[in-house]
């Protein structure tokens, strides 16, 4: 039985493979945007300390665009949620956020850091 499995799925060939269709050969440019992506990651892992008002101790409200936009601007942001659970200053306090997640964040700020 052990070498019926073995050798059962070793028939691979290049006339078994079959080419898909892109459905859409020339797609629009997806633009990412605070309120179509970010707002939500924001929102769920800053704003119940970074509330208006703050809560929890957080210096700082991140409630809106323009609150997450000063963050950006001065570098706090990404300087925050890059750091590792644990360490000085780590953002959210309850762990470091997905990396793909982090990534998305700084995608968006390379971007422009668009709010539409």
């Amino acid at each position: 039985m052990l070498l019926a499995v073995l050798t059962g799925c070793t028939n691979d060939s290049e006339s078994d493979l079959v080419e898909i269709a892109n459905p859409d050969p020339d797609p629009e440019p997806f633009t990412l945007t605070y309120n179509g992506r970010i707002k939500a990651i924001i929102d769920g892992q800053c704003v119940g300390c970074h509330a208006a008002p703050p809560r929890n101790g957080a210096p700082f409200p991140l409630a809106n665009y323009d609150q997450v936009r000063v963050r950006v601007d001065n570098g706090s942001l990404l300087e925050a949620i890059v750091k590792l659970t644990g360490e000085s200053s780590a953002m959210p306090p309850s762990g470091r956020m997905p990396q793909n997640t982090i990534d998305l964040i700084d995608q968006w700020i390379d971007e422009g850091a668009l709010e539409e």
